[in-house]
């Protein structure tokens, strides 16, 4: 059996919002499997509202991910025990005339539909989901990008998303050049719900995709543990990125992604095609670091002034004592 005690023992995650599928994936009268804290989760629409179960019934242990939605209930596909919304079992083919026993009951978890995506939570939300203003703001294009699959912690995954000084190297002739890899000194704020870090100024080659450099100017935040947020300006332009990252297991991660910008309205396919290509190169770098767990002991690694964002994140989590992802 499955050891879940560390997931159980996170109460940082444990009672957060994650994102585990697009809205539009789950489609009436069709189940949608997910994973999240090493939990299997079987996601269907019931009433136009979308429900998330533990993915088993508790008969046989079947996976209810593979039954079949008839008149908003779900039938388990190995022996027919059929549950209504709320996860109770209303029917037992193998005895139609006995009426099933209280306990016969699914499992269930919070879940809420915004900005396009399903948020579950599998203990009691300490906050609500996020909320980000340009997603709001009808002024700008909003433009989905993902799930992008991480064979590393999420942590990882998160750290790489807010460091500037990969960019000459890792993103070569798109977001750095190697010729001009200097990071300027900034500093990050630390706050209890998160941490930001302002104008850092990097020269990129081709900042967004649409094949015109120039000098942006870069804000982070992170707003979750593991979800991430940067807006980066140039003239009248601004590009917002939300990355918000699923952690499967401990060392699987799923990586959600939303672009909203007030210009290039018309280049959609453009902008999602760049940032597949972005993520693409650096997925690999991420699954190679060792150790595999984000080591949150300062005199582990080297870090110098570039590295400030990754000190500060690193320093936030160990503050609100996150032990999933991390060592």
């Amino acid at each position: 059996m499955e050891d879940t005690t560390k997931v159980l023992n996170d109460p940082v995650l444990v009672n957060d919002w994650h994102v585990v599928a697009r809205c539009e994936d789950i489609q009436t009268n069709r189940t949608f499997a997910a994973r999240l804290l090493k939990e299997d989760l079987v996601l269907w629409r019931c009433g136009g509202q979308v429900k998330v179960w533990q993915d088993l019934c508790i008969h046989r242990g079947t996976r209810l991910s593979l039954g079949s939605i008839r008149a908003e209930e779900l039938t388990c596909a190995y022996h027919g025990w059929t549950y209504d919304g709320e996860g109770r079992c209303t029917r037992i083919p193998a005895h139609p005339n006995q009426r099933p026993p209280a306990t016969a009951r699914v499992k269930t978890y919070q879940a809420s539909e915004r900005y396009g995506f399903v948020w579950v939570c599998l203990g009691q939300p300490r906050t609500d989901i996020l909320q980000v203003p340009e997603f709001d703001n009808p002024n700008y294009s909003k433009i989905f990008c993902g799930p992008y699959r991480y064979k590393a912690s999420g942590p990882r995954a998160i750290e790489n998303f807010l460091d500037v000084a990969h960019f000459p190297f890792v993103h070569e002739g798109l977001l750095g050049d190697p010729k001009h890899p200097e990071i300027a000194d900034y500093e990050p704020v630390i706050a209890p719900d998160g941490v930001t870090a302002k104008a850092i100024s990097v020269w990129q080659p081709d900042p967004d995709g649409t094949g015109r450099p120039s000098v942006v100017e870069y804000t982070y935040r992170v707003i979750r543990p593991l979800t991430a947020y940067l807006a980066k300006e140039a003239v009248e332009n601004r590009y917002t990125l939300l990355m918000t990252v699923t952690p499967v297991d401990e060392t699987e991660s799923v990586a959600w992604m939303m672009i909203a910008t007030n210009y290039a309205h018309d280049q959609v396919n453009q902008l999602r095609s760049f940032q597949n290509k972005i993520v693409s190169q650096d997925v690999p770098v991420v699954e190679s670091q060792r150790p595999e767990l984000l080591p949150l002991d300062l005199q582990a690694e080297l870090h110098l002034r570039s590295d400030r964002m990754s000190i500060a994140y690193r320093k936030w989590l160990k503050n609100i004592g996150l032990t999933f992802g991390i060592q």
